[in-house]
């Protein structure tokens, strides 16, 4: 393990383990619920929430229907400014959407994900807005939980969604809701829950999951449209 730290992409299933570690481990949350206790404590890492172990605590985990989750084993000791006492946390917007292409890129061996993922991935955690102060004269706005968000998404994907439907979720109108996403996430509304949805849809590919089942699960008309989804993003990189 490198001096930044290790990356990997794991599943969890329903056989339990116990351990510790002598580093931090980070644990975001792709698909599925991770249960663990860790020192005593119950946490539970869903899909858009976090974890820091500290080193020596003990856990204690099992997924019942089985999870992901992108894992960083770290010595570096700015994580202990990321850990939270209650052990689950939500990390910062700018962490959720670089944890989504890293576990990408790690399915598809690219090797600068492991080079550069642990140190970005502890920038994006630690560069938080939530600790700079705004500028003079500026109006502070309320922060959209993009974590809960796409968690909600993630049940809709039974039906047509539209920006108005996202928007209407955080209490902004349509337009402003594009807008933010355009700030925030550096994309237009449509095209950030077509990003989640194929994430989705890649990594439940990536465990196993047949075709005709993730294009169920991930709302695709048929098994040949997320096929298609799936390489013309391929054909992109």
């Amino acid at each position: 393990m490198g001096p930044a730290g290790l990356l990997s992409l794991r599943r969890y299933g329903a056989s339990p383990g116990s351990h510790s570690h002598d580093h931090f481990q980070i644990l975001l949350g792709l698909f599925g619920a991770l249960d663990l206790e860790i020192a005593g404590r119950g946490v539970r890492v869903a899909p858009g929430s976090g974890c820091v172990i500290a080193p020596g605590d003990r856990h204690d985990f099992e997924s019942s229907r089985g999870s992901v989750c992108l894992v960083l084993d770290s010595a570096h000791p700015d994580w202990a400014r990321c850990a939270s006492p209650h052990g689950t946390t939500t990390p910062p917007a700018d962490a959720l959407p670089l944890a989504h292409y890293l576990a990408s890129a790690l399915q598809q061996g690219r090797p600068l994900a492991q080079t550069h993922g642990p140190a970005l991935l502890l920038e994006a955690w630690l560069g938080d807005g939530s600790s700079r102060t705004a500028a003079p004269g500026t109006a502070r706005r309320r922060a959209i939980d993009w974590s809960a968000l796409q968690q909600w998404a993630a049940g809709q994907w039974h039906r047509e969604l539209t920006v108005a439907d996202l928007a209407a979720q955080v209490h902004l109108s349509p337009s402003q809701f594009a807008a933010r996403c355009h700030e925030d996430q550096g994309m237009g509304a449509m095209a950030w829950l077509r990003s989640h949805r194929l994430a989705q849809a890649r990594l439940l590919r990536g465990a196993g999951m047949a075709v005709a089942e993730v294009a169920r699960r991930t709302g695709y008309r048929s098994p040949s449209a997320l096929t298609a989804a799936l390489r013309r993003t391929d054909n992109h990189r």
